[in-house]
């Protein structure tokens, strides 16, 4: 026998609504997960559509109490379907709930459709002023004045003719029974703002661009739904390729999604895409109102747009007809899920594409080292672009070495070097870049004389100051007064050290007085619209220095910066993260792209303590061969992404003593299951890289293999042993597979 656990209403706030009923032997072959059914549901004959979500031998209760499933109902919704499926597979491969799958491929459907009333004449405009001049004579003033107003406009919203024109809701009910006017209620939709400059013809590619966007038309024309690795140099004219392969699909009644890795690139992308496909275009990201995106999500799904854009949540847009998604510097860690389940876009993407007969294109100039080797390997197909679009050249990147700015007295966080160009910039009108990893003021608070550092009470982090004396937690949001003596030693030498974002500005304003500086940082941009509202005053040339964290120099385009300086390439270099290396050469090579990217010659600045390092040396260069052979050979020998695969397990507790416990039973559970299997390295358990966080102490427990199936199996039965009682409930766990971020 088999039973079909199954969703009556697939919104999300009956998500947690799962009945279970059995499969009739005659649909035994045609029951399968995202099959949509009709089941007897409540008293009598009634019968309800619902969506299976997970197929089992056992009910789990008893069984005389289980109905059976009625019937499949052919007119099923195949993108729920897909989804569905999409969910159950994401459970599966990433360790989750189902109900955390759902929730999260799901849409939202917590808010109604927005309706909105006109009112229009119901008769031609003759017979309407006959009417009007009845009116008059009887002194009818509200009614003359509606047929008035409609005679002049047309037609007009009931809301407007309420608000401006005083006209009761019982003067309209009274011409509409006259037969006067009608009343016609139609959609309102909450849009974003999704603006353009006007239709834009159709870019002629270059050399390059053509072969690439020639490979994918052969094959697409052909059935072939392949996964493509679009990997062209900063400025290589990428979008232009984009662009051409979602006229492609449409022209073939498809639609398209396009992911960007941040919030911040949503300004430039969407206008670019909305100059090219018009109304056809819309945006899905966390800064729209529930409304609003609900309404994007239904005109998804109604077919109304043919291009979604947004950040990763935009892959589950439901268009029914897919034929291509697109995953724009695909390099970007953005694209792995922080929450259960902790997935990662590119490989979603993949399975959804599979799911709906579609291709994939990943994008970058510094491909992921993942998808690098899978291109090589030709499990995706390489298309390469070399050279600047537009005959632009890249940038000059000059690497300084700050140990011999102390050298030479000079103990500014600005080089010399930087100052000159800076002023150059300046003369000339031209605009200059600025990034540093961290926003506020400084890394850490600390006393000089015993070397207390100030750190948050509930994680263990030290506090990051904000102005000249709010201290806050990144990780918390706990705020508090920074001490003027030292907690610990009373000393009067406790002070800041490191630099963030408004202390660059700072020093930007007393060394350059005259120049117009913007700051852009996760405090600027809280605002709905915070980011669009700097970049285009950037944009505009309304500031000569824009200073900011890493999001300023991700795949923006502006003709005018000539000048890039990453002030301190350092920062992301030394983390605890074995993708340290790769993250900093991706940062390094990417800003150096934001330059030069007009007709003028652009230069990249890297002030640094360790010019040797690989990783610096060869953004330099713009090598990314070279160091991709260097990264690979270290992931290899030391067996971790992708040479091998990771698991980690990640053990949360209020208790410290309790987890100590609980993580060193959790491994001796994982090494005796992994006996059966060769080659599999147990690592752990370890404090995590931050070890309390709001008063939660963390663990974490690595386990790799080379085989991505042996992993998800150890993950299975420790998700068995939970629910059976073997581990202990008593603390919270959470799976990561090949993590992209140091839990």
């Amino acid at each position: 026998m088999a039973f079909a656990e199954i969703i009556i209403d697939i919104s999300t706030t009956a998500l947690d609504r799962i009945f279970t009923y059995e499969i009739p032997e005659s649909l035994v072959d045609r029951v399968e997960v995202g099959t949509k059914v009709l089941i007897p549901f409540g008293k009598g004959d009634n019968l309800k559509s619902g969506y299976v979500i997970n197929i089992k031998s056992e009910p789990g209760f008893d069984i005389t109490k289980v109905k059976s499933i009625k019937d499949i109902e052919l007119d099923a919704d195949l993108v729920e379907g897909n989804l569905i499926r999409l969910a159950y597979w994401m459970k599966d491969h990433y360790g989750s709930t189902y109900i955390q799958a759902l929730e999260t491929v799901l849409p939202n459907n917590r808010k109604a459709p927005k309706n909105v009333t006109y009112i229009k004449l119901n008769v031609d405009a003759d017979i309407a002023k006959s009417y009007r001049a009845q009116y008059e004579l009887r002194h009818y003033n509200a009614k003359v004045r509606l047929i008035s107003a409609l005679i002049e406009n047309g037609v007009m919203l009931r809301t407007e003719l309420s608000k401006n024109l005083n006209i009761s809701k019982s003067t309209i009910d009274s011409l509409v029974k006259e037969g006067i006017i009608r009343e016609e209620e139609v959609r309102d939709y909450r849009n974003p703002n999704v603006s353009s400059e006007g239709a834009a013809s159709k870019h002629r590619l270059n050399q390059e661009q053509q072969a690439a966007f020639d490979t994918f038309k052969e094959d697409y024309a052909n059935g072939i739904r392949g996964t493509y690795l679009l990997f062209g140099v900063t400025g290589a004219g990428k979008t232009e390729v984009y662009l051409d392969m979602i006229d492609e699909v449409t022209s073939k009644g498809k639609s398209a999604i396009v992911l960007i890795p941040e919030i911040a690139l949503t300004y430039q992308n969407v206008r670019r895409f909305a100059n090219r496909f018009g109304d056809d275009v819309t945006v899905i990201h966390s800064r729209l109102s529930e409304g609003e995106r609900y309404d994007q999500l239904d005109r998804a799904k109604r077919g109304e747009v043919k291009v979604v854009i947004g950040p990763r949540s935009a892959l589950f847009a439901p268009f029914d007809n897919l034929g291509l998604i697109i995953i724009d510097e695909e390099h970007e860690g953005a694209y792995k899920s922080e929450q259960a389940p902790r997935y990662h876009a590119r490989e979603v993407a993949i399975k959804r594409a599979e799911l709906s007969n579609a291709s994939v294109v990943l994008g970058s100039a510094t491909p992921s080292v993942e998808s690098y080797t899978k291109a090589l390997s030709g499990e995706y197909k390489l298309l390469t672009l070399k050279e600047r679009a537009s005959d632009a050249v890249l940038p000059e990147v000059s690497i300084v070495d700050l140990k011999d700015e102390l050298k030479a007295k000079n103990f500014s966080m600005f080089s010399r070097e930087l100052k000159a160009d800076i002023t150059d910039r300046l003369n000339k009108g031209e605009q200059t870049m600025i990034f540093i990893n961290r926003r506020g003021m400084a890394g850490f608070v600390s006393c000089i004389d015993c070397g207390y550092v100030v750190k948050c009470k509930h994680c263990d982090v030290s506090m990051k100051l904000h102005g000249d004396k709010l201290m806050m937690c990144h990780y918390c949001g706990s705020k508090m007064i920074k001490p003027d003596i030292c907690p610990e030693c009373k000393s009067k030498h406790i002070k800041a050290f490191g630099t963030g974002t408004e202390r660059v500005v700072k020093e930007i304003n007393k060394v350059f007085p005259k120049a117009r500086v913007l700051r852009m940082d996760a405090d600027t941009t809280k605002s709905k619209d915070g980011h669009e509202k700097i970049l285009e005053q950037f944009a505009r040339g309304d500031a000569d220095i824009l200073v900011g964290t890493q999001m300023i120099v991700k795949g923006h385009d502006f003709p005018n910066v000539t000048l890039v300086c990453a002030l301190a390439a350092d920062l992301s270099l030394f983390e605890q993260d074995f993708r340290s290396n790769e993250k900093t050469f991706d940062l390094l090579t990417q800003a150096a792209g934001r330059a030069g990217r007009g007709s003028k010659p652009g230069k990249m600045i890297i002030q640094t303590r360790h010019p040797d390092e690989y990783a610096i040396k060869l953004s330099k260069a713009h090598d990314y061969e070279s160091f991709y052979e260097q990264e690979i050979s270290y992931r290899r020998m030391a067996k971790y992404p992708p040479a091998s695969h990771m698991f980690s397990v990640c053990m949360l507790s209020k208790r410290a003593d309790e987890l100590d416990k609980q993580s060193g039973i959790y491994k001796a559970f994982i090494e005796e299951n992994v006996k059966a299997f060769d080659n599999v390295r147990v690592i752990g358990p370890v404090e995590a890289y931050v070890y309390k966080v709001k008063d939660i102490y963390r663990r974490v427990i690595y386990v790799k293999h080379d085989d991505y199936d042996i992993l998800v199996d150890v993950k299975n039965r420790i998700e068995d042993a939970i629910k059976d009682g073997r581990l202990s409930s008593g603390i919270s766990t959470y799976f990561d597979f090949d993590p992209m971020t140091t839990f």
